[in-house]
């Protein structure tokens, strides 16, 4: 090989050097300038009060007597009041649901205060539970279906239960409103340091808090009310913003 072959050989592997040792330096530079791109984290949140559109309550009434025959005739005449009752309140059929009869046998109990093999009497109980979405008549019919007592029936009512039924649709919106709010936050620290928000780079949705008015509960796993009928829902979005 003659020197000016070497030559060219020698300017091709320099050339080549030089290509890879740049584009070594630009790649590592790209990833540091993407390394040190800042990010800012912020929590959003929204909250928005809700009335309840649907309630379920219950009620039981009961029958005791020392023959099991005889309780079962005294508990199907207080299921016939306890039917008229609510009925006559403008309810209809449909709207009554009527448990299966739960059976108790009750044992004499000795002197001594240890229960003996032999039956005392019998306790029979059955339940009532009305759907509605008539919110306000629902709850105004468990304050007063006590009333039932003065029937001859020993009734018992439970705490109604109220439900938003369209809490999936609510659900978008809040997390929509609480993603807005943290980026108003997001764009406010970044102003303050000079700095603008460039894209959000993630997001994760907190759980939802739906609480009564004015609580101040909250939980790590949720909170879905169902003792008050006016509510107050909470949602928060943790959001990670690229800034620049």
């Amino acid at each position: 090989m003659n020197n000016k072959n070497v030559t060219y050989v020698l300017i091709a592997l320099i050339v080549g050097i030089s290509f890879t040792i740049s584009s070594y330096f630009l790649a590592n530079g790209l990833i540091n300038f993407r390394a040190e791109r800042k990010t800012i984290s912020v929590t959003g949140s929204a909250k928005k009060q809700l009335r309840s559109d649907l309630v379920k309550w219950t009620g039981m009434y009961t029958a005791v007597a020392k023959d099991l025959k005889e309780a079962y005739r005294l508990l199907e005449e207080s299921q016939k009041k306890v039917k008229t009752y609510f009925l006559s309140k403008g309810l209809s059929e449909k709207d009554l649901i009527f448990s299966s009869i739960s059976t108790q046998t009750i044992y004499e109990m000795l002197p001594n205060g240890v229960y003996s093999t032999k039956v005392d009497s019998y306790r029979l109980s059955q339940s009532i539970q009305i759907t509605s979405k008539d919110v306000d008549k629902i709850t105004e019919l468990s304050r007063k279906s006590t009333e039932l007592i003065n029937a001859g029936v020993q009734f018992e009512s439970m705490p109604p239960q109220y439900y938003y039924t369209k809490l999936a649709d609510l659900k978008i919106e809040m997390l929509s409103l609480a993603t807005e709010d943290a980026v108003r936050r997001a764009k406010q620290i970044a102003k303050s340091t000079g700095s603008q928000v460039e894209r959000l780079k993630s997001a994760s949705m907190g759980v939802f808090q739906i609480t009564p008015l004015y609580s101040t509960e909250v939980s790590d796993y949720g909170i879905n009310d169902t003792t008050s009928i006016d509510k107050e829902i909470t949602a928060v979005v943790n959001c990670e913003f690229i800034i620049k």
